[in-house]
C-alpha cells in the first residue's frame, strides 16, 4: 500500500528498507527521545525489524493497525518519518490512535501535515472509521500546531498517561471525527 502526495509517499515497509529504517532511527535518535517511550536496543538491530516489518504487514491485511514509513517523493530510498494508524476498534466505536514522528531535518516544511493529510483520507476514506485520536505531551508544540491545523479538537487531559523517556507524562488528547461516516 502506497499513499502519494505532492511531496511525501507514505508506505508499508519491506525487508529492502532495513536499512533506511535503522539509519532515520540513529540519525534521529536524541531528537525523538523527549517524545518517546525508552527505546529497547533490540529497536536498533536488522532482526528486530525484520520481524516487525513482518508483523506490521499481517496486522494491516487483519485491519489491526497501519504502521507506515514516510518518504519524501525526490528521494523514496531514505525514511524520513513514520505515521501509525494503530488500536483499531471497530463495532460501535469505529476508531483508531494516531502516532507521528518526522526527522529533525525534515522539520518545518510541512512534510508532516501533507503525510497526515494523507494517512487522514485513508482512514476516513478506505478504512471508513469514525474517529482519529492524536494526544501529545502538552510541551510539544508542533504536534499541538499540526493537529490544530488538520481540525483536530482537543477534549482533555490525561495526567500521567504515557511514560515517556523514563517519566509518566500528562498528554492532551486530541480528536477528529469523520463527518461523512457511513455504516
Amino acid at each position: 500500500m502506497i499513499l502519494t502526495g505532492e511531496r511525501v509517499l507514505l508506505r508499508l515497509a519491506s525487508p529492502l528498507d532495513v536499512p533506511a529504517i535503522l539509519a532515520y532511527l540513529r540519525r534521529n535518535r536524541r531528537h525523538l527521545q523527549p517524545w518517546t517511550p525508552n527505546a529497547p536496543r533490540a529497536l536498533f538491530t536488522q532482526a528486530h525489524w525484520r520481524r516487525q516489518i513482518t508483523l506490521n504487514r499481517r496486522d494491516a491485511r487483519a485491519g489491526r493497525s497501519l504502521r507506515l514509513f514516510l518518504f519524501e517523493r525526490p528521494r523514496p530510498e531514505r525514511v524520513i518519518g513514520t505515521l501509525t494508524l494503530d488500536n483499531f476498534v471497530r463495532g460501535p466505536f469505529q476508531a483508531c490512535h494516531l502516532g507521528y514522528a518526522l526527522d529533525a531535518r525534515s522539520q518545518g516544511r510541512g512534510l508532516m501535515t501533507e503525510a497526515l493529510q494523507l494517512a487522514l483520507a485513508h482512514a476516513f476514506g478506505e478504512l471508513n472509521l469514525h474517529r482519529v485520536m492524536a494526544n501529545y505531551l502538552p510541551r510539544n508544540r508542533r504536534s499541538a500546531r499540526v493537529l490544530r491545523r488538520l481540525g483536530f479538537r482537543i477534549e482533555g487531559r490525561a495526567k500521567k498517561y504515557l511514560r515517556i523517556a523514563g517519566r509518566w507524562e500528562d498528554h492532551v488528547l486530541t480528536s477528529k471525527v469523520n463527518r461523512k461516516w457511513h455504516p
